[in-house]
């Protein structure tokens, strides 16, 4: 646990994982979800000659991260952008490679704890959801403007949610009577839209219209197809990757591009495997990986997670 109270998710495996790709001195370690930056920390203390770049796209958790992390000194770049954005902000560094890539997927604790951000739907604040509040639509925006059947669609592919429909056809009824400004009330009217039977079960109905919408205003899914591509392009050879996703839609992308980058792909047919169709990475774990009973006992925010790892064998042909 750091100063502010935060407990890095799977820090200890996150450490031991990307250990091995920081050896050299001068290594480069990028954080491309810096959050409160603790796993950050831990990096740059247990491994004492690498270097971090560290992206955020939310300016307040940078801001935070940065007073957490300056007695690293110049061992340390904090860079406000989008993980996706992790080329062009090597190519402004004049950087090539890099040797490790953190994502920590998901919202941040203080992002989740701070009422006017418009996270949460247990108290009543601005609805708003932007990971970076300087840009971009609200979740005001979508609810109030976005069709039935648009509003249905975000509903039921992010947030997997059985009655997307009833609770799109509500929202867009009493959104003629009046706008939606703030999070109390939508997280009501979910409430009601959804049949008692469900209700009684299964945490607050409104969890998945929630994620739902974060995910929309956040184009977090849009955002992973390309980061994660994007971080496995930019590993030298040695380097590794791992990812911390906490719901089945960022894990089932991050399954995917990892099975894809780690395939043998020789046309089928052909006698033996050619070098050039041979996987440019393997495998660091098995599946997804989970939290242990004890961890999720003291940080609860770890019972969701799925962790999975990769690592460069070989330059592309």
């Amino acid at each position: 646990m750091n100063e502010s109270g935060h407990v890095p998710v799977l820090l200890d495996r996150v450490l031991s994982t990307l250990g091995p790709a920081v050896g050299a001195p001068g290594a480069l370690y990028v954080d491309g979800t810096l959050g409160m930056g603790g796993h950050a920390a831990a990096m740059l203390e247990a491994y004492p000659e690498i270097r971090l770049l560290g992206l955020d796209r939310d300016p307040v958790a940078l801001e935070r991260a940065g007073a957490r992390l300056a007695p690293f000194g110049d061992r340390v770049t904090l860079v406000h952008a989008v993980y996706d954005e992790l080329p062009r902000v090597l190519a402004r560094l004049g950087l090539d490679r890099v040797d490790a890539v953190l994502f920590d997927l998901g919202v941040s604790s203080p992002q989740l704890d701070e009422p006017e951000r418009g996270f949460a739907y247990s108290y009543d604040a601005p609805l708003d959801m932007r990971m970076d509040q300087t840009r971009g639509m609200t979740a005001a925006d979508v609810v109030n403007t976005y069709p039935p059947a648009d509003l249905a669609r975000i509903l039921r592919e992010y947030g997997e949610e059985r009655f997307a429909q009833r609770v799109a056809s509500a929202i867009a009824r009493e959104r003629d009577r009046e706008p939606f400004t703030g999070t109390l009330r939508l997280a009501e009217l979910v409430r009601t839209a959804i049949p008692a039977a469900t209700r009684r079960s299964g945490g607050n109905p409104a969890k998945r219209t929630f994620q739902a919408l974060r995910i929309e205003v956040n184009s977090e899914l849009r955002v992973w197809e390309r980061a994660l591509p994007a971080a496995l392009d930019a590993l030298a050879v040695g380097g590794r990757v791992a990812v911390l996703s906490y719901h089945s839609l960022e894990d089932r992308i991050t399954k995917r591009v990892l099975a894809d980058r780690t395939t043998d792909h020789t046309p089928a047919g052909l006698p033996v495997p050619l070098p050039e169709f041979a996987p440019r990475f393997r495998l660091l774990t098995r599946g997804s990986e989970q939290a242990s009973e004890e961890e999720i006992s003291s940080n609860p925010r770890a019972a969701s997670v799925r962790f999975r790892a990769a690592e460069r064998v070989r330059e592309d042909a």
